[in-house]
């Protein structure tokens, strides 16, 4: 597979499905900026911002967060139990259908 299908709901509750390349080695946040949606990516990925927070939709397993994901987390606004930074949330076959939310600015 060279492709997965995501879904993305933008901040209006629109939805986008995208597809997303999986020999590339992007990740979500890369992927929403490649189609240009509203997801500011600041730090480039480095789970030092939240500018591109989301939350899980689907029943989707992801990876458990990395302790520099929950630290910002910690840190960022509109926090829900099911919010993940789009930066570290790679792409892969494993997430395959997908479906994230984007959170309020």
């Amino acid at each position: 597979m060279d492709e997965i299908k995501v879904t993305i709901i933008d901040r209006l509750g629109d939805r986008h499905e995208l597809m997303a390349p999986t020999d590339m080695n992007m990740n979500i946040m890369e992927v929403c900026k490649a189609y240009e949606l509203p997801v500011l990516g600041e730090c480039g990925g480095m789970a030092m911002c939240a500018t591109c927070q989301c939350y899980l939709e689907s029943d989707t397993p992801l990876p458990e967060q990395s302790d520099d994901e929950l630290d910002m987390l910690d840190q960022a606004f509109h926090v829900e139990d099911n919010s993940r930074l789009g930066c570290q949330i790679h792409i892969n076959e494993d997430i395959d259908g997908i479906v994230l939310r984007l959170a309020p600015e």
